[in-house]
């Protein structure tokens, strides 16, 4: 898709929204709530944004950024240089995040601008007349995006829980929150890496239908042991993997097509599929069955454990 950028709007300190619309002037393609885009960036980076507004919106796509201090140039290119009429080549909507929109209480927890997917899964559940709660982590007030306006919807169908940190406020007990989760509830995390160990580990006793998480950074390093050989099975190359260096930096020298976005091992869109060998899965996207069957693998972030590695490219 090709986006203009039609205005940007300060959510809170660091974080600003980027409300964009077709560049033809018609209307966007449907998406769900916890759907995210991918913005194609200069230097070739592509970067996932969640949307947050309304799914009922078919005029504007809307994403919040954060300006990141550990920025690998995303965040930092996206708070300096665009302006309103920037024109922006994007995938459409892809949902790794999907609300499970029939469940008698939806539970959200949320760290930071982890909040954003949330948004637009609170606006759904209200169009709906669903039930929901939301456990929100933020340093303070004036880091809290969209704290305002959810706090406004809360007294139909919902709660918020608000927690900021430097004012002296506990953070949520994720724990007790899982705990006393009424059956058939579903809870859903995103947020920063210990936020979602706490509640994976928490959720280690529920069905995993009704436990969703998100993460926008990797859980783990990536592999750069190297020593290992790829073949490519359709190009018949055998190409090798020296130590420090990934997978994907590998194929990328070689010059082999593929995508990737994230390079993390998150959004899955570099997922290649695994003919011969065993790979070292250091994802975040595969579930731990489809890591155990060895039939696909990310290559921006994993490697082999095998001596030689057979891929379907």
């Amino acid at each position: 898709m090709r986006l203009i950028l039609q205005q940007l709007r300060r959510e809170a300190e660091g974080i600003v929204s980027y409300e964009f619309v077709a560049a033809d002037g018609g209307l966007l393609p449907p998406f769900t709530a916890g759907a995210h885009i991918d913005l194609q960036l200069p230097g070739g980076l592509v970067r996932s944004y969640s949307l947050a507004n309304a799914p009922s919106e078919r005029h504007r796509y809307v994403v919040a950024v954060d300006h990141a201090s550990d920025s690998r140039g995303g965040s930092a290119w996206m708070h300096t240089v665009p302006r309103p009429g920037h024109v922006f080549d994007a995938s459409a909507p892809i949902n790794d995040f999907a609300l499970y929109e029939d469940a008698p209480l939806s539970i959200f927890i949320a760290g930071g601008i982890g909040i954003t997917p949330f948004v637009a899964m609170v606006a759904r559940l209200q169009a709906l007349g669903r039930s929901w709660q939301l456990h929100y982590t933020a340093r303070s007030r004036q880091r809290a995006a969209y704290a305002q306006a959810l706090n406004a919807l809360a007294h139909e169908n919902g709660t918020v829980d608000l927690r900021c940190t430097a004012d002296g406020m506990a953070r949520p007990d994720i724990a007790a929150i899982v705990r006393e989760a009424p059956a058939g509830a579903h809870l859903y995390c995103c947020g920063p890496g210990g936020m979602l160990d706490a509640f994976t580990a928490a959720c280690a006793g529920l069905p995993p239908q009704r436990v969703h998480l998100e993460r926008f950074a990797a859980s783990q390093e990536a592999a750069t042991e190297g020593g290992y050989e790829v073949q490519l099975a359709r190009s018949g190359r055998t190409l090798q993997v020296e130590p420090g260096r990934t997978l994907l930096d590998t194929l990328l020298d070689a010059g082999v097509q593929i995508q990737y976005a994230c390079s993390q091992g998150i959004c899955g869109t570099c997922c290649t599929p695994v003919i011969e060998g065993r790979p070292d899965h250091r994802d975040d996207y595969l579930t731990d069955e489809e890591k155990s069957a060895n039939r696909a693998m990310m290559v921006c972030c994993s490697g082999s454990l095998s001596a030689r590695l057979v891929l379907d490219l």
